[in-house]
């Protein structure tokens, strides 16, 4: 494969191919005793916030972990420090609600994964 200087420049790449993110690990919170319905409008709260932070270029991936742990998932944010993570995780619904809590740490990761949203969308048949 060639140097892409567009697609790196695009992508915020080093020379290495590689970028800054801050990666948020989602845990399970203190709150975990919602009814149903309650639990359900929370967890549609949860998927709207991610589609909105993934739209506006800030989250650019997520997902769960399998099974019933205390680690429930990830997030990995298109932003370059801490401090802008918790702003975006401060008005976040599970966390609000005390269901989950996270912690945030620097990661230095392919820069190809900014273009993670336009593939997935070109390859899933369903939104959640």
């Amino acid at each position: 494969m060639s140097y892409d200087s567009t697609k790196s420049k695009a992508y915020g790449a080093d020379d290495y191919g590689m970028r800054k993110y801050v990666i948020a690990f989602l845990k399970r919170g203190p709150n975990r005793t919602l009814n149903k319905d309650s639990a359900n409008a929370l967890q549609s709260a949860h998927m709207a916030n991610i589609g909105k932070m993934a739209e506006a270029g800030k989250l650019v991936l997520a997902g769960p972990f399998y099974g019933n742990d205390d680690l429930r998932g990830i997030y990995i944010f298109n932003v370059q420090s801490i401090a802008e993570a918790e702003a975006l995780t401060n008005t976040y619904p599970a966390i609000i609600a005390g269901s989950l809590v996270m912690e945030l740490k620097e990661w230095y990761g392919s820069a190809a994964l900014m273009a993670i949203h336009d593939l997935h969308g070109s390859i899933a048949k369903t939104e959640f």
